[in-house]
């Protein structure tokens, strides 16, 4: 799924050698100032974040992130965080981390922007509170793709017993690496968090470019696919295609804390595009807490920015850009608490499509307009090593008052975190 990059070493198991290439080079990104970490967080202003804190900040809302490991004691992060549980059978705990993922997802939805005087790393909605859930992504271990989705499913159902109502999985592995019991068994999990009035919202991956194969949980039934925009409100050549996008949210240029020496990093991907969708969800949901993940999510597509100014979903940006002040300001109907707005819910029980999801991810990427409140500022073996993504296609740690860095792509690996980092 999405992927940040923010962490001086990346980890790559020993299958990854197989790789067909390896391309390094300079990402060139405009220079942040030290005390202008909020000013620079373009997705916020894009959403209008401050016009809805005056409504809500997510207030009385647990959001479950199913992650790699997470900084507890980040100044922006410190509070926001319920005990959790560690799923990942690494030492640590977690408040241990391989990579800085999982802070910038948490970051992305709930952080409070307290440091360097409250003009650090604000979430969308920075009242909610985090249920921290750590699995191996392959940042720490050599992940196998029958554990992932174990530990996945573990988290989930953890969560759901929790009583939290938003479940966010930044995370994914390959459809072609994953048996179809192990497919099945997190599907039924699924199921039951939904039957559970639990909303699980989860990135559809970076792959568009290099092949679009579908990505598990994030193209299974009763998920929330997201994929991902930039400040122009068009779909990422980056974001993956098909049948399982439901929604797009801003995935480009991203700025967040994480844990690198600086405390923060720019991102990108449907990782990042996924925390924010969680976060509108939460937005709403406080306002209205008395509706189900159903209403909720068909607010949200209701009140989405269609692509191209039309009715209908399309593979590239699903129902469109969410839009969750218009979703607050002129929610309409909410419609029956009982049904699901997602027609893939009503899928076989395998809830999964097939590996290659769509033959479009070569198309051009179409633009999502944005009006009012819109996004837009401007065969495997039998224990399979898991192609595991996650993160934001690349986080950059911003130091001395500028973001530098190098972008890795990884291609053709049998196991491989793919991430990209910048060190400097």
């Amino acid at each position: 799924m999405g992927r940040t990059d923010t962490r001086a070493r990346w980890r790559v198991a020993a299958a990854a050698l197989l790789a067909t290439g390896i391309a390094l080079g300079p990402v060139a990104v405009p220079a942040v100032a030290d005390d202008s970490i909020r000013a620079a967080q373009w997705h916020l202003d894009a959403m209008h974040a401050s016009e809805m804190w005056k409504v809500t900040k997510g207030e009385g809302i647990t959001v479950a992130v199913i992650d790699g490991g997470f900084k507890l004691d980040h100044p922006d992060l410190v509070g926001q965080f319920l005990p959790g549980k560690d799923f990942s059978g690494s030492s640590g705990g977690v408040g241990s981390y391989g990579d800085g993922h999982g802070t910038m997802m948490v970051s992305l939805i709930a952080g409070t922007g307290k440091n360097r005087g409250g003009n650090g790393a604000y979430g969308l909605a920075p009242g909610a509170k985090i249920l921290p859930l750590k699995i191996d992504n392959g940042s720490v271990g050599t992940a196998v793709t029958a554990d992932f989705l174990d530990q996945i499913g573990q988290a989930v159902s953890y969560a759901v017993d929790q009583g939290v109502k938003v479940i966010s999985i930044s995370q994914g592995v390959s459809a072609v690496t994953a048996l179809p019991a192990d497919v099945a068994k997190l599907s039924r999990i699924l199921a039951n968090a939904r039957s559970k009035g639990v909303l699980v919202v989860s990135s559809v991956g970076n792959s568009a470019k290099s092949g679009n194969l579908a990505e598990y949980p994030g193209a299974l039934s009763n998920v929330v696919g997201v994929g991902a925009v930039d400040r122009n409100g068009t779909v990422t050549e980056e974001s993956e295609t098909g049948p399982q996008v439901a929604l797009v949210a801003p995935g480009q240029d991203t700025l967040a804390a994480c844990t690198a020496p600086s405390g923060y990093c720019t991102g990108h991907g449907t990782s990042d595009a996924t925390a924010l969708a969680s976060a509108s969800a939460t937005l709403l949901w406080s306002v209205h807490k008395e509706w189900t993940a159903n209403q909720v999510l068909r607010v949200l597509i209701k009140t989405a920015g269609r692509p191209n100014g039309g009715d209908s979903r399309t593979n590239d940006a699903g129902w469109g850009a969410v839009r969750p002040r218009v979703a607050l300001t002129d929610p309409g109907d909410p419609g029956p608490a009982d049904v699901s707005p997602l027609a893939a819910d009503a899928a076989s029980p395998s809830g999964a499509p097939s590996a290659s999801v769509s033959a479009s991810a070569s198309a051009p990427a179409p633009s999502v307009p944005s009006p009012t409140g819109g996004v837009a500022a401007g065969a495997p073996s039998a224990q399979p090593k898991a192609d595991v993504s996650s993160g934001s296609g690349s986080a950059l740690p911003i130091v001395g008052g500028v973001v530098a860095g190098l972008a890795l792509v990884v291609g053709g690996a049998l196991v491989v975190v793919r991430w990209r980092k910048a060190a400097v």
